[in-house]
């Protein structure tokens, strides 16, 4: 037996093992996975419940400075938008529209906030917002329940 051949066998167990994860369990682990990353930002910005902090209004105006729009029309936006949608993709309500209106946000934070994070952060980000736009939600999720009672 060649050397190659009997290396291939000693990884087709483990291999074998790791197919065998469900593909609904490994959508759900995406999903959370970017809620939680914008969900923890969320909270850095507000006091209490969604009271939007003076260190926040701060920020908007002296650090991000985001290009056509108001520095505290943006901190009310970023705050909501960073609460409402990881909330939509746990449930997985609205999952491709809720993780589109997340990659806008990377999107808008890698060109014009912090565009050296590309490699270390938003690649990751990119890369999980793509997969639950490319893939849905899987079927735990309410947009599963939802399209099982539309009959699609």
């Amino acid at each position: 037996m060649s050397e190659q051949s009997s290396t291939t066998k000693a990884f087709a167990g483990p291999i074998a093992l790791l197919d065998r994860i469900p593909s609904d369990l490994v959508q759900l682990a995406l999903r959370g996975g970017l809620a939680g990353i914008f969900w923890s930002s969320a909270r850095t910005k507000v006091d209490g419940l969604l009271t939007i902090s003076d260190n926040t209004y701060y920020l908007f105006e002296e650090e991000y400075r985001l290009p056509f729009i108001a520095p505290d029309i943006a901190a009310h936006l970023a705050t909501y938008t960073e609460h409402l949608l990881p909330v939509l993709l746990v449930l997985g309500l609205g999952s491709r529209l809720a993780t589109l209106g997340l990659f806008i946000m990377t999107l808008t934070i890698q060109l014009f906030v912090y565009p050296d994070a590309f490699l270390s952060t938003h690649f990751g980000w990119f890369a999980l917002a793509l997969a639950i736009m490319g893939r849905g939600p899987g079927r735990i999720s309410i947009d599963h329940l939802i399209r099982g009672k539309l009959g699609h």
